[in-house]
């Protein structure tokens, strides 16, 4: 079977969590609800992960699986950094936050996607220091990736 594209795998996923959690928000309040469904996003992350890192968890490696996030336009980057130390790279655009947008789900996106990437990274490699202050999702001008193996502080 060939895998989806990521962009096309996460609007059928929000086909079908966005209305379990706005029906698992009204019985059990929007913060329990957001609360519950994040923690199995998370979960999932840091299973996809693991799984990205069967080949190698290098930041080599984790270039290879953000590449997979690109795939048809799904977000345009500008790399600031890539070296042996470090990868980092600004999202200029995020057709992810165009998508949940579109299909009404703007204020899950975050959750949905955004939440991901701390838990992805520390199933992929715990090692690796993951950074970002602000996100298209949330209405920032870009979002921040920034990698790091451990022997090089992340700025706060």
């Amino acid at each position: 079977m060939t895998p989806l594209p990521l962009l096309q795998q996460r609007e059928i996923e929000a086909g079908v969590i966005a209305p379990l959690f706005r029906a698992f928000a009204t019985e059990v309040g929007e913060a329990r609800a957001r609360e519950i469904i994040g923690g199995v996003v998370r979960e999932l992350a840091k299973q996809a992960g693991c799984t990205a890192a069967a080949s190698g968890n290098d930041l080599a490696h984790l270039r290879q699986t953000i590449e997979k996030w690109t795939e048809g336009g799904a977000l345009e980057l500008t790399v600031l950094r890539d070296d042996a130390e470090a990868f980092e790279f600004d999202v200029t655009r995020c057709r992810f936050a165009e998508m949940y947008a579109r299909l009404g789900f703007a204020d899950l996106g975050g959750l949905l996607s955004c939440a991901r990437d701390a838990a992805m990274i520390d199933g992929f490699n715990p090692d690796i220091a993951f950074a970002r202050t602000q996100t298209l999702m949330e209405g920032a001008a870009h979002c921040d990736f920034r990698y790091r193996t451990s022997r090089v502080e992340l700025p706060t």
